[in-house]
């Protein structure tokens, strides 16, 4: 695909597709909750009709009508082993949730997803669900998909500490306590805050659970209660275009309905750490959403590290981006968690990047960017990673009048299937 170069200015307002995270876990719960859940606004990308595909094969009825999604409960003794494999697609989400579920049920399942996927580690919630009494087994020590399932109903409880932060493992082992016994508590301890999505669905959805500071206790035996659900604008989407309009010169970009749950707001600390102002309007702080409005901005680097990295993991590889249009030194650290995402993300936005002609350098959790620099034509690729196809297309607009071309551009269908109509829509 060739990419718009040589923006003059991005000047519009734009509505980003539903919370990629919010919409996986909407299905989920939908499907294990008792009773009909309706979901507004649900991301309708790759990744999440991956996770809706494999709740109808294990004989959940979900319907797709226009704006809506209804999803008929049957709990999860409802859920039935599906007759073949399920098929992940490329979403390590999907993965890692859905295990924590089906350690609890009475059949063996086998996950399998795309090469990106089947190069991705399932160790980390391997693991504790062994530990828990589910049967999991991969390829290689690192549980690389495919993976055997086998779980149980006899699932205990136990006290796991985090040995990374990831939201997706604490929500794998929240949902297998979950189906512990009634009289069962599962603690589980964080590293650092990680975002909380798992959490307030639960408790929507009628379930309970205590959180202090980053401990968690989970009771066993809940019942859920099927619910209505609008899910926010994703702001991992709406952070390509929070750069783009910082940094394309003349720029004026609102971005509509989009999430601020406080565990996914680190982009807009960044942004603000780096000189720039976010205007936020129309907050509803009870879906926790808001219209954001950004113009073109004098940047300067910043560090980027600890308890804020999980706050902001998925919106690393634009934020280096952002950083090599900043004046001065950017230091990214305790990120090693980018190694293991779609793809080694530190390794290939380095590449990237300094293809370009940015001056970055890659560490072993992290990256130092220096700025401000200009950048130049070069053909790219994604290697099957919607992030860093979606860099490429906003690094791209920096370049002066020349040809620049992306390889494997259908990535980013996998979470922003209008991307690139919505980048049109915004030049002059």
């Amino acid at each position: 695909m060739k990419l718009q170069t040589n923006a003059k200015g991005l000047r519009g307002t734009i509505k980003v597709p539903g919370d990629k995270s919010i919409s996986h876990r909407s299905i989920m719960f939908g499907a294990i909750a008792h009773g009909k859940t309706e979901v507004f606004d649900i991301l309708r990308g790759e990744d999440v009709i991956s996770t809706m595909n494999a709740f109808r094969a294990m004989g959940v009825e979900i319907l797709d009508e226009e704006g809506k999604i209804t999803i008929l409960g049957k709990g999860f003794e409802g859920l039935k082993a599906p007759k073949t494999p399920l098929d992940m697609g490329n979403s390590g989400t999907t993965t890692r949730l859905i295990s924590g579920i089906l350690a609890g049920l009475p059949f063996e399942t086998t996950l399998f997803g795309d090469d990106s996927l089947s190069k991705r580690p399932m160790d980390r919630i391997a693991q504790p669900l062994r530990m828990m009494g589910a049967e999991i087994s991969g390829q290689t020590k690192r549980d690389l998909p495919p993976i055997q399932i086998k779980g149980t109903q006899n699932l205990h409880e136990m006290d796991y500490e985090l040995p990374v932060a990831s939201a997706q493992v604490k929500s794998a082992l929240i949902f297998a306590a979950l189906q512990t016994d009634k009289k069962a508590v599962t603690r589980i301890i964080e590293k650092e805050k990680t975002r909380d999505h798992t959490e307030d669905m639960l408790v929507q959805f009628g379930g309970e659970i205590a959180v202090s500071g980053k401990n968690i206790l989970v009771p066993g035996g809940q019942r859920l209660t099927g619910q209505k659900v609008v899910v926010p604008g994703d702001i991992s989407s709406a952070a390509f275009f929070l750069v783009a309009g910082l940094i394309v010169p003349n720029s004026e970009i609102e971005l509509r309905n989009v999430g601020i749950n406080e565990t996914r707001t680190g982009i807009l600390d960044v942004i603000e750490k780096m000189g720039a102002q976010v205007i936020r309007l129309q907050e509803d702080r009870i879906n926790k959403s808001a219209t954001l409005v950004v113009r073109t901005s004098e940047l300067h680097g910043c560090e980027i590290s600890g308890e804020m990295i999980p706050r902001l993991i998925d919106e690393l590889p634009i934020i280096a981006l952002l950083a090599t249009q900043a004046k001065g030194e950017t230091i990214i650290s305790n990120a090693e968690e980018l190694r293991v995402k779609e793809t080694d993300r530190i390794a290939v936005v380095t590449e990237l990047l300094s293809k370009m002609g940015a001056e970055i350098t890659p560490t072993s959790d992290g990256m130092i960017i220096r700025g401000k620099t200009p950048l130049h034509a070069t053909d790219v690729n994604t290697f099957g990673d919607h992030r860093i196809g979606m860099m490429a297309a906003i690094a791209a607009l920096l370049v002066p009048e020349e040809e620049m071309n992306l390889a494997r551009f259908e990535s980013i269908w996998t979470s922003y299937p209008d991307f690139f109509s919505d980048l049109e829509s915004l030049m002059p």
